[in-house]
Formats: structure tokens, C-alpha cells, sequence
């Protein structure tokens, strides 16, 4: 690693609340100059106009899923960075993470530059990862038990791939919504398509080790452009109703 090279720790507080003027943007590996880049964003609540804080439980969650994106992609060029939103919720038509996803994505040009870009999200934070993937620069999505309520655009996403990982006994997110909204997506002009954890939890505690090796070569696998024929968004793909992990 050279001197040009900056890591945050991904436990590391954050320098002020995105509420009092601070970024969107938090490096967690950031070098001058960047490849490609990866955004992680956390869960959060249907309505609250609660700060959101680093400590809270959802933004926790991720910290080990960016390691685990950190060891599958160990390349210093791509840029690893999170969103920080200024609420908890997502607070209906306000859409409170979007706006902060879409700063965080400008903010990201303004530093590294036009690069591609990989967006990583769990439940609301996946819902807010597949709404802001029209912005031109970003390839792919990784939705990890996503918030995908009936009638949640798919337009966005022509021309980009998707990963949709979720758990089958998930209890606040539902599977077969994740899986309806895959299917929208296909006819919609997405490379998408979504693998089932078996056993799988909304929280990603059970098979931890499953949804942390299956997230980082996910991103892996997006991060190349052609993508290996039998890699997980080909499983995805082949399979009407999903793979199983």
C-alpha cells in the first residue's frame, strides 16, 4: 500500500451529523486515484426524523459487510466509502435517504472523478441503492434483503445489474417481494435476479458467514464487466424463481 492510499477504519466515528452540514460521503478506503468505487448504506426505519447516527444499530450491521467487500476486492483503486443520512427513515414521499445517496454519489465525482460505481444496501439502504441507480455512473446493485414495497419503480434500472440477496425466513422484509420486483426489473431491462439464503434472517445473523462471502463476491463479480459465466448473478439468472445459497 503507498502513501496515497487513506483508510478509515470502518468503525471509525464519524467526523460530524450529516444534519449539521457534514458529508454524505464517509471514505473508508480512499486512494487519489480511483478505478472504480463501492457505496455501502445501512437499513433504517419506515418513518423517523430521528438523526441517524453511526452507533444505531442498522449502520452497525453493514460494518462487517464492508469488510467483507474490502477482502473480496482488496484492490486500493477502488474507492470504499458509506452514506450517511441526515434521518433514520425513509419518510414517505420525502424519500430522506435518496437525497442523501444522490449527495453522496456527487460528492463522490467531485473527489475521485467519474468512475463506476457498485452500490451495496441492506433493507431500506437496498430500497435506496435501487432508486438511485440511474445516476449514470453506477453499474450495479447488490440489494441485501431489500424494502421492496408493491408498486416500487423498476425503471431505473434498465441496463444495470442486480444481485438481490435475501433470506428466506426473513420476518420484516419478505422474499417473494424481492423476488416480484426482480422480475419486474428483467422486463424492465435489468440484469437482475435474486438468490435465497436459506435460513437467512433479515438481520444477516444467521449464515453470517454466507451473506458476507456472497456480498463481497457479488460486488466482485460487478466490478468486472463481462462477469464469470458461473458466478452467482448467472446462478441468479438461470434459475425462474431464484437461486439458493
Amino acid at each position: 500500500m503507498d502513501s496515497r492510499t487513506r483508510r478509515t477504519p470502518v468503525g471509525a466515528p464519524d467526523a460530524r451529523p450529516a444534519e449539521d452540514g457534514g458529508p454524505a460521503l464517509v471514505p473508508l478506503r480512499h486512494r487519489s486515484a480511483a478505478s472504480a468505487a463501492v457505496l455501502v448504506l445501512h437499513g433504517g426505519r419506515a418513518d423517523s426524523l430521528a438523526p441517524s447516527r453511526p452507533w444505531h444499530v442498522a449502520a452497525l450491521r453493514m460494518r462487517p459487510v464492508a469488510r467483507a467487500v474490502a477482502t473480496a476486492v482488496p484492490d486500493d483503486e477502488v474507492f470504499l466509502g458509506r452514506v450517511r443520512y441526515r434521518h433514520r427513515g425513509w419518510n414517505g414521499s420525502r424519500a430522506d435517504p435518496v437525497r442523501d445517496a444522490r449527495r453522496a454519489l456527487a460528492e463522490l465525482t467531485r473527489l475521485v472523478g467519474e468512475v463506476p460505481v457498485i452500490l451495496v444496501g441492506h433493507s431500506m439502504g437496498g430500497r435506496t441503492a435501487l432508486r438511485v441507480a440511474d445516476a449514470p455512473q453506477v453499474r450495479g446493485v447488490v440489494a441485501l434483503a431489500p424494502w421492496c414495497p408493491e408498486g416500487e419503480p423498476v425503471a431505473q434500472l434498465r441496463d444495470r445489474k442486480v444481485i438481490v440477496l435475501h433470506g428466506d425466513r426473513d420476518r420484516v422484509t419478505d422474499p417473494r417481494a424481492s423476488a416480484a420486483f426482480v422480475r419486474r426489473a428483467r422486463d424492465a431491462g435489468s440484469d437482475a435476479g435474486v438468490l435465497l439464503v436459506k435460513a437467512g434472517d433479515h438481520a444477516m445473523l444467521r449464515r453470517y458467514g454466507t451473506w458476507h462471502r456472497a456480498t463481497g463476491t457479488a460486488v466482485a463479480e460487478l466490478l468486472t464487466p463481462a462477469g464469470p459465466a458461473d458466478g452467482l448473478l448467472a446462478t441468479a439468472l438461470s434459475a425462474p424463481a431464484g437461486g439458493v445459497l
